[in-house]
């Protein structure tokens, strides 16, 4: 029975990074992976929706290619080479998850389902492995909802909607959180009709509402039809048909579709592990429990990822890694998680960024006299404008300091703009120094300036400006 320094269970980005780096340190890893390495960010996630949004995106700008002088004529999708060419991407991003690689770094890479025998030993393929320290990083699954009939109507998944072969004509998009709202703009610039269902009032619930409601707005005005506070009661199949029932404040109604995406968020990995074997404490709805050094109450056995973690995030279990790293290799270290500056981006056109609080969050806080909220439009940003994409805003939630308690971009490129708020409230620069730094005309980067340079605006226009003016009047007696 072979024993490793460290045992690594899930073979995606959380499982990968920290083998890598174990390898690299002189640790002996044994990496387990069910299916294939890389996990539902290479295989399902950003790496092949994120093509998808590239190419839905390159055909909304064909139809729009007149506003810029371009003669195209009626733009066709082929949805077959769209599906290809999301495979090609996956394929040429997986070479850098080949098992090879990692076996060429020495690491002992195993296909397999297993399970905890006990606290230190893990049985795949009828084999015992043993070891010192133990990471599982199993990921996270689609959650279905218990709806009557709807298994029955075959729903696509985060998963299976990537085997699609042919667009559908018309699509019902359960859910309107990240996955969902991606998807349902995706489809309907490739061509479907598509219909977002949710419960709620609010698009991206978790979303500053402000922004989401404007990106409703959008997504509305590109097809999109969004039924709010709408409960799916059953589902029906019709042939090649799904028919729902809806119940919404109005009354019941029925929708007819040819296809249903359940995108209602994600349950943690953790049935059939054996976690109880090991002692390890878990819940089927939130995961492995660990504490701030990504420790399980089992101290030996770290988690991390989707399985582990309320941020399901790519960039968020790479982080994590790097905290089981430290605290598993060089336990005097005692490297803590911390989760106060947190960015995340839901990859729409425009795309929709967040870093802090939303201006709720802020209020229910420091109160309406401890926080300042400043707007920056980019209608009123020249490259934003010459580009033809000037639609959105920056939104910045700042305390009486002057330091960021929240940034949100709705915007083109407001993933890659979001970065230069995440350094300030890490580094708790504040606004100030953001409107003082100097950046280049004309680009998207001066929308993070001039939504800074709106303190400024306030100071001067709203404030010591009226007061040296009534000063003067006063002195002049005017």
């Amino acid at each position: 029975m072979e024993r490793f320094d460290i045992v690594i269970i899930g073979g995606g980005v959380g499982g990968l990074v920290t083998a890598s780096a174990a390898a690299q340190l002189g640790a002996k890893v044994a990496l387990i992976e069910k299916a294939e390495l890389g996990g539902d960010c290479l295989h399902y996630g950003c790496v092949p929706t994120k093509r998808l949004v590239k190419s839905a995106k390159v055909a909304h700008t064909a139809r729009r290619s007149e506003e810029f002088g371009i003669e195209t004529g009626t733009v066709t999708v082929n949805f077959k080479e769209v599906m290809d060419g999301v495979r090609r991407v996956k394929d040429k991003l997986g070479e850098h998850d080949d098992p090879r690689r990692f076996e060429e770094m020495g690491i002992r890479v195993i296909i397999g389902s297993g399970s905890f025998v006990d606290s230190e030993t893990f049985e795949v393929n009828g084999e015992r492995v043993t070891g010192r320290r133990f990471l599982v990083a199993t990921g996270s699954s689609p959650a279905l909802p218990d709806i009557p009939g709807l298994n029955e109507a075959n729903p696509l998944t985060n998963i299976s909607i990537l085997d699609l072969e042919e667009l559908p004509g018309s699509m019902a998009v359960l859910g309107a959180g990240p996955i969902a709202i991606e998807y349902a703009q995706v489809f309907a610039r490739l061509g479907t009709k598509v219909t977002v269902i949710l419960r709620g009032d609010q698009i991206l619930k978790k979303e500053d509402k402000e922004l989401a409601t404007a990106l409703e707005e959008i997504l509305v005005e590109e097809g999109v039809t969004v039924l709010k506070e709408t409960g799916v009661v059953r589902v029906r199949t019709e042939g090649s048909k799904k028919v729902l029932h809806l119940k919404a404040p109005g009354g019941e109604s029925t929708l007819v579709v040819s296809e249903i995406l359940a995108a209602l968020g994600q349950s943690p990995n953790v049935s059939g592990l054996g976690l109880s074997k090991a002692g390890v404490e878990y819940d089927l709805k939130k995961g492995i429990r660990v504490n701030d050094k990504m420790e399980t109450n089992v101290k030996h056995i770290f988690s991390c990822g989707d399985v582990a973690g309320e941020y399901k995030f790519t960039h968020v279990a790479e982080y994590q890694a790097g905290i089981v790293i430290t605290n598993a290799l060089f336990p005097l270290l005692k490297r803590h998680a911390d989760y106060g500056v947190v960015p995340w981006v839901t990859f729409t056109g425009p795309e929709l960024a967040r870093v802090g609080l939303t201006e709720a969050e802020a209020a229910d806080k420091y109160g309406a006299d401890g926080m300042k909220v400043y707007r920056f439009s980019f209608k009123d940003l020249d490259r934003a404008v010459i580009d033809g994409e000037a639609r959105g805003l920056v939104k910045l939630v700042v305390d009486n300091r002057k330091h960021i308690l929240g940034a949100h971009i709705l915007g083109p490129n407001a993933g890659e703009l979001i970065h230069e708020y995440v350094l300030a409230l890490n580094a708790k620069i504040p606004i100030t120094k953001i409107s003082q730094t100097i950046h280049v005309y004309p680009t998207m980067s001066q929308a993070v300036k001039r939504a800074a340079d709106e303190y400024y605006r306030e100071k001067f226009f709203k404030g010591w400006v009226p007061k040296v003016a009534k000063r003067f009047a006063h002195r002049t007696g005017d």
